[in-house]
């Protein structure tokens, strides 16, 4: 971290150029006065980067790539941002798309890779549609670099890295920001936070992520304009969602989230577990949350893949068993509470975070196999080995049996039985009593003798 401090603090060692007429606070760093190389943006950046540049419209890698760079650190995504309309950035690429109704945005297809390619936005009131809160509905109001910059959300997201003579253009101080590793809003926090809530997610994401501070001014409105979150669409939340706990630092997120009053948006059902009268239980739910937390981390910094729907299982298990409860004291038995409940549960998450369908198959599916891992006996034992959500629903058993002590015997031996050769297997499941065919009995047709009423 010293030499990233050493590299940032190095551009500010010799006065950069101002410039004319952009105001005081507008830098021009020069190639010799920061990191960035060409060698540390994507081939497919640089393609896009150039063919723009060449067409005669300004050309600029913005927001964190460039940020990410300065930092020292390896982006995997590549923003850019110019003068040219997203038709006439279609014109030039044949592999374009144009989505968006709320921003329009090109989209440049290199097969799966994606570089994302933004027109300058301006600032002006009579074409931007707003919800009466301050929530901008719509905005395709172009303008330029400078009016672009002021647009942006925080600082350290407005620096600009010009492809024609590689410096790096700083309209908000944002080096500075860098400098002192502060995340800092351009503009007013609660006006910008109104005008899109999600802002303070990618607050939180951004600071847990950079290991940044919140500037004092930028975390104040915060806890008292979490419920605006409530008028995000649910589907945009899914995305997000991604990005909070699927970037490497999901613990502390979680904690941070807490802390700031915005968990509750997101999982207010498991927000209510989390606080719950029973201290003991509490603390239960809470570790297998940040155990499980810790293992996404763990898995993303090995580079090993992760399934956003392992995460949300985890995040929805206390919910689900408190409303298998309800039902069960409502006269259902377990199996149908557990299993009605899911629905329910999942349907209810649904308000503030959209599952895609796909994921919530995901979700059932180890749900489901905690209620077939115990009953190992006879043939089921391979039944539930050879289930394609087998391995899921074993580390999710693993987690459970970490703050449930109750599990630890089944987690263990599904952990030996996984481990052992086939001539120790077929042991294991001798012992259960699945070695031996049992004949199947015929229903027996005498009548049932009359229960004895005095037996308890």
């Amino acid at each position: 971290m010293s030499s990233i401090i050493k590299s940032v603090k190095s551009w500010f060692a010799s006065p950069a150029t101002e410039t004319p007429g952009a105001g005081t606070s507008t830098q021009i760093i020069t190639r010799d006065q920061h990191s960035i190389s060409r060698k540390d943006i994507s081939d497919n950046a640089l393609k896009v980067l150039y063919r723009l540049s060449n067409a005669g419209y300004e050309s600029f890698l913005v927001g964190g790539g460039v940020r990410d760079i300065l930092l020292g650190l390896h982006p995997k995504d590549f923003d850019i941002a110019t003068n040219a309309t997203p038709e006439q950035i279609k014109e030039l690429f044949r592999n374009c798309r144009i989505i968006g109704r709320r921003f329009r945005l090109a989209h440049i297809l290199f097969g799966r890779d994606v570089i994302e390619v933004a027109t300058f936005r301006a600032h002006c009131d009579d074409n931007i549609q707003q919800a009466k809160e301050g929530m901008i509905l719509r905005d395709n109001v172009y303008g330029d670099i400078e009016e672009d910059a002021i647009r942006r959300d925080f600082t350290i997201n407005a620096l600009y890295y010009n492809i024609k003579d590689f410096s790096v253009h700083d309209f908000c101080d944002g080096l500075a920001d860098l400098r002192k590793r502060q995340l800092r809003m351009i503009g007013d926090p609660e006006t910008r936070y109104r005008e899109d809530p999600v802002r303070m997610l990618r607050a939180v994401r951004l600071a847990c992520k950079l290991n940044l501070t919140i500037e004092p001014n930028t975390l104040k409105p915060v806890a008292e304009l979490s419920h605006f979150l409530e008028q995000v669409p649910a589907a945009r939340l899914w995305e997000e969602y991604r990005k909070l706990f699927l970037a490497g630092a999901a613990k502390l997120t979680f904690q941070k989230l807490r802390e700031y009053g915005l968990f509750h948006a997101l999982f207010p059902a498991t927000d209510r577990a989390l606080k719950h009268d029973d201290e003991t239980q509490t603390q239960a739910i809470e570790q297998l949350v940040l155990d499980a937390l810790e293992n996404t981390d763990t898995r993303i910094a090995s580079e090993q893949t992760v399934n956003p729907a392992f995460l949300m299982a985890v995040m929805l298990w206390q919910p689900l068993l408190e409303s298998t409860e309800a039902l069960q004291q409502k006269g259902n038995n377990f199996n149908d509470a557990f299993f009605k409940s899911m629905a329910r549960v999942l349907n209810a998450q649904n308000q503030h975070i959209s599952i895609p369908r796909r994921y919530a198959l995901v979700i059932r599916d180890i749900w489901s196999m905690q209620l077939r891992l115990p009953a190992y006996h006879g043939k089921k034992a391979w039944s539930i080995f050879e289930h394609p959500r087998f391995r899921a629903a074993y580390d999710f058993l693993l987690l459970r049996s970490q703050s449930d002590p109750r599990q630890k015997e089944l987690a263990d031996w599904w952990t030996k039985f996984q481990e052992a050769d086939a001539s120790d297997r077929r042991q294991m499941l001798q012992k259960t009593g699945s070695g031996k065919k049992r004949k199947r009995r015929k229903p027996r047709n005498q009548k049932r003798q009359p229960a004895n009423k005095n037996k308890h």
